[in-house]
């Protein structure tokens, strides 16, 4: 008989012994988000140099930070060949060996043999923080000039064909 009404319970309160799976609170940022926050020249050491917009990506979260990114258009500026991408940091976020605060940064790269070495600076100084190496993506994996994937996807920087995993800061329950 106990066996029984344990059983019924489960049928029709199965909810209440179900654990749900923690969700990510961040989500891929909308085109509006991204306008109204990366600017259409970013600050960069001593100069303002101009976005290609159509290329921003990021992500959101709950709390409305957001990291962000878009390509620089650096032909004609001291910038050229260093840098290739604005990011807008808002929320602390980890690539490789590389924590990043709330800030300004911009990245450059080169392409090694099979990878992309990507370094990360300060915007306003030019300092460098250090560089990662992005691995090749699997084949047929689609072409990004730059996109930062939700952690509910893949935690992942995209730069063409190229992928740096990142962690982000687990932020404190309300």
């Amino acid at each position: 008989m106990k066996s029984s009404l344990f059983a019924l319970f489960l049928i029709l309160f199965p909810s209440s012994l179900v654990v749900a799976q923690p969700k990510s609170s961040w989500r891929t940022a909308t085109p509006s988000e991204l306008q109204a926050v990366l600017p259409a020249r970013a600050p960069v050491e001593k100069e303002r140099i101009e976005t290609e917009m159509r290329t921003a990506s990021g992500i959101v979260n709950s709390n409305g930070k957001i990291i962000a990114g878009v390509v620089l258009i650096t032909a004609g500026y001291s910038a050229d060949g260093k840098y290739s991408h604005f990011l807008l940091v808002q929320s602390p976020i980890t690539f490789g060996e590389i924590s990043l605060a709330a800030g300004n940064y911009v990245i450059g790269w080169q392409r090694s043999e099979d990878a992309l070495v990507v370094r990360f600076y300060d915007a306003a100084t030019g300092e460098e923080h250090g560089a990662v190496t992005a691995h090749r993506l699997a084949t047929g994996s689609r072409v990004e000039s730059f996109r930062i994937w939700p952690p509910s996807n893949n935690s992942i920087l995209q730069i063409g064909r190229f992928a740096i995993p990142y962690i982000l800061e687990k932020q404190p329950a309300k």
